[in-house]
């Protein structure tokens, strides 16, 4: 897989008429192109939309999102306002943990809405020091909070280890949860390339060339997305309990 730095491209217009005509896409694009060849950076897909940047519901962003947590990408955009003029929409795209660029404030990147959201920030982050104060100053007057106070648990020791059982299976739930997500794209594309006829060895070589990696960061091998398929349950794959013998005797 490429050591190349991934860029996402997400470029917008207001109506369908830009959009119909490539008025203002065109420039939008040469400018990712531009930014992406000065820094030797590898552009893996782009997004288009045709939406007023006042609407927050945009399929393509949405994509665009998906794409870059999948392949651990970078959002790149022409312009800070291509992707909103809400603050509190691009402080929403900063608690999703994604990196972005915007070409025109090269700044504008997370930090930049950290700044942008400090005041609401301040307030939420005041209220819960002084929530802090006040039970440690409870603490230091010899209250017991919580479980900890004597005899919390007496009579209830059953009751104490069904839930850190039940918070270890919840955990592990959370995780199968967290790599389907992850993996969710790679696995939808690496069906629909199954359906086109590809082997297990051609379609983790095209997922690494769409720059969608592993939930780890690494690329894909055929066993890999195999395995990651599997785990969905999809009909396609159980269905197909030859494709997983060739896969174990290393035929595709």
């Amino acid at each position: 897989m490429s050591s190349k730095k991934s860029l996402v491209s997400y470029l917008r217009v207001s109506t369908r008429k830009q959009g119909a005509s490539g008025l203002g896409l065109e420039a939008q694009r040469a400018a990712v192109a531009e930014y992406a060849a000065r820094e030797g950076f590898k552009v893996v897909a782009e997004y288009v939309e045709v939406e007023s940047g006042k609407k927050a519901a945009r399929p393509e962003l949405a994509k665009a999102l998906a794409h870059c947590r999948a392949a651990r990408a970078t959002l790149v955009v022409a312009k800070l306002d291509r992707l909103a003029r809400n603050v509190a929409f691009l402080s929403r795209l900063m608690e999703a943990g994604l990196d972005f660029t915007a070409l025109d404030n090269i700044h504008a990147n997370r930090f930049t809405l950290h700044v942008l959201a400090a005041v609401a920030e301040q307030e939420a982050r005041a209220t819960s020091e002084r929530t802090t104060v006040a039970l440690a100053a409870a603490r230091r007057r010899g209250v017991r909070l919580g479980s900890s106070r004597p005899g919390h648990w007496r009579g209830l020791e059953a009751k104490r280890l069904a839930g850190s059982r039940k918070g270890t299976k919840r955990a592990a739930e959370l995780r199968t949860a967290a790599a389907h997500a992850h993996n969710s794209m790679a696995v939808e594309t690496a069906l629909e390339l199954r359906k086109a006829g590809m082997s297990w060895a051609e379609v983790a070589a095209e997922l690494n060339a769409r720059g969608l990696v592993t939930r780890r960061g690494n690329g894909w091998s055929k066993s890999s997305i195999f395995t990651a398929v599997e785990a969905t349950g999809a009909a396609v794959v159980m269905a197909a309990p030859l494709a997983a013998g060739l896969l174990m005797a290393g035929g595709v």
